[in-house]
């Protein structure tokens, strides 16, 4: 059977108890350390000689806050995951947080038992975030997703095409209005598609109506 050895640091009382306590309920989890503070927490760490699968952290401590602590666990623990506990959400915790080293971020508001199946999962290589949290990490990498790439630039016969394209020319009238051929049009929208990283002609109408395309 696997054992999981978690620490716990958490300031306030209650829940540090309830932390433990939920620990030692399940047999494949061992209680590693637990400390109400990043300080107390270190030299606890020091002092072990055993491995710390997991840590229970919280960011609010008293002293050194938990998202500061990170790069001092990892600089002992260097293969422990960290899950952050914290009653915060706002985007820019939760990137630091992640960004520090921490690899699940998960609401205070969340069930002892979904902390400890997240105790699981974080162990068995995958992480974990509250759906509050999920959710603002999808908004903020939605406008990324679907951002174009506005500083392009074309060339003039490519905005001509462009221009064609926005007053509803067909490839051919295209053509005969620049005096090219067809094959000629249709390759120059494939590079215009490419230049953009756009998969459609409305993606490309609707960013030089907006005025977000230049020529070279």
């Amino acid at each position: 059977m696997e054992l999981i050895r978690v620490g716990v640091i958490e300031d306030d009382k209650v829940i540090h108890r309830s932390l433990v306590s939920s620990i030692e309920m399940y047999p494949a989890l061992e209680l590693a350390f637990d400390s109400f503070s990043l300080e107390e927490a270190l030299e606890q760490i020091e002092s072990t000689t055993l491995p710390v699968n997991v840590i229970l952290l919280d960011i609010g401590l008293p002293g050194m806050d938990g998202i500061s602590g990170i790069p001092h666990i990892k600089k002992k623990l260097n293969e422990t995951d960290i899950i952050m506990l914290t009653a915060f959400d706002e985007s820019e915790r939760i990137f630091k947080a992640l960004c520090a080293g921490a690899c699940s971020y998960i609401s205070k508001k969340t069930s002892l038992k979904v902390i400890m199946d997240a105790v699981f999962t974080v162990y068995r290589g995958g992480s974990y975030m509250s759906p509050a949290v999920a959710r603002k990490i999808a908004q903020h990498f939605a406008p990324l997703a679907n951002k174009k790439n506005i500083n392009a630039k074309l060339t003039n016969r490519q905005m001509e095409i462009v221009s064609g394209l926005s007053e509803g020319l067909s490839y051919k009238l295209i053509g005969e209005k620049y005096e090219i051929s067809m094959n000629t049009v249709r390759t120059h929208i494939k590079n215009i598609y490419k230049t953009l990283e756009v998969n459609s002609k409305i993606e490309v109408v609707n960013m030089y109506r907006d005025g977000d395309l230049n020529p070279s």
